[in-house]
């Protein structure tokens, strides 16, 4: 069995409702690109990218470019392992962990189609039946904030991440979190996301003023070291999120001391393969995983759903529905979120197959 056709589309996907991020970062319609890589015996596997603008230094309009440069190795490739054609493609495109990310889950696809298992069981067994979510609630003005977690806890939502930063005002962001604690009580996980958009200022008044709540900060700052100095100023808990993409970051994170929790994302490590590694090494230092990507829809979301099902007990924090916030879904196939929680699809492989009337005209054929 090879692989013997690459076949990429490119699918605007439209937020819900438009996501507002500091530093003026938005997410409203963003570009996600599909892969599918088809062998000689008709078996496909599919990937997903879905790069924020602004967010990581990941070029959606790149990822078209960077498949054609793997292409090469790619076509005759056999679909039974994954981490050796990965390392490959390391050596064959340097960098570029969004673009390889897409080719690396479209592989564990066909890896687990070929073998009749679902990824979960080859990355490690599933270690749990569903696990819980977690709903970002988009920084405008607090009482609307509030209102957005009011209703996602009727759903069974007890994770929340509060974006911040949006207007560059720490009062407005301590009341941000004060008001979607005082929506949800006590109990639930809320937590607070700057995406790198505050100074070291803004974040520690801001800790320092909801110091006396039950809260945890996310990414306030561009680098690890301003993280960890506001984790020490507030004396509350620090998830990182942009700061860690690899190894070393991951090493670092916890060596200043603000790694209690991490969001490994597929895009950032260059897929299953890269993170599979970083979730190990992030068990070893007593830190929670968030698992997810990014952004995306219905294929990007079965692949974290899976790692996640795949995560040891006691450390997955929780993960994303990514499709949930988006339109078109690209799979009606596609489990969805129920009670505040979400299972990985059934079936081998990742389980999922998209609509091709979705999917459109490809920009991208390779034999």
């Amino acid at each position: 069995m090879r692989i013997t056709r690459i076949t990429l589309w490119s699918v605007d996907l439209t937020s819900h409702e438009t996501y507002y991020m500091a530093e003026g970062k938005a997410c409203a319609t963003v570009k996600t690109h599909v892969l599918c890589l088809e062998t000689d015996t008709g078996l496909k596997g599919w990937g997903e990218v879905c790069p924020i603008p602004h967010y990581l230094p990941a070029f959606a309009d790149g990822v078209p470019s960077a498949v054609t440069e793997m292409a090469t190795t790619i076509l005759g490739l056999a679909p039974f392992g994954v981490d050796a054609p990965m390392r490959r493609l390391d050596q064959v495109l340097l960098g570029h962990p969004h673009a390889k990310s897409i080719v690396d889950m479209a592989l564990w696809d066909l890896f687990g189609q070929a073998t009749g298992q679902p990824v979960y069981a080859l990355l490690g067994g599933r270690t749990r039946f569903d696990m819980p979510l977690y709903h970002s609630i988009t920084c405008i003005a607090p009482d609307d904030m509030a209102r957005i977690a009011t209703e996602a806890y009727g759903t069974g939502i007890r994770q929340f991440q509060v974006k911040l930063g949006a207007d560059a005002d720490w009062q407005a962001d301590a009341e941000r979190l004060i008001k979607v604690r005082e929506a949800v009580g006590t109990g639930p996980l809320v937590y607070g996301d700057w995406n790198c958009g505050a100074t070291k200022l803004r974040a520690t008044r801001t800790g320092r003023a909801v110091a006396h709540l039950d809260v945890m900060l996310e990414q306030p700052c561009k680098t690890l070291e301003d993280c960890a100095a506001v984790r020490q100023a507030t004396g509350l808990p620090m998830k990182i999120d942009e700061g860690a993409h690899d190894f070393e970051t991951l090493l670092r994170a916890h060596a200043l001391g603000c790694l209690d929790a991490v969001a490994l994302k597929l895009s950032k490590f260059g897929g299953l393969s890269a993170m599979r590694r970083a979730r190990d090494l992030t068990v070893h230092l007593g830190a929670e995983i968030c698992a997810e990507c990014t952004w995306g829809s219905d294929i990007v979301t079965a692949a974290s759903l899976h790692f996640a099902a795949s995560t040891p007990q006691g450390a997955l924090l929780n993960t994303c529905d990514l499709a949930g916030y988006v339109a078109p879904r690209l799979c009606p196939d596609a489990p969805t979120r129920a009670h505040g929680r979400i299972a990985p699809p059934n079936g081998p492989g990742l389980g999922v197959s998209p609509d091709p009337s979705v999917l459109g005209t490809p920009v991208l054929e390779l034999a």
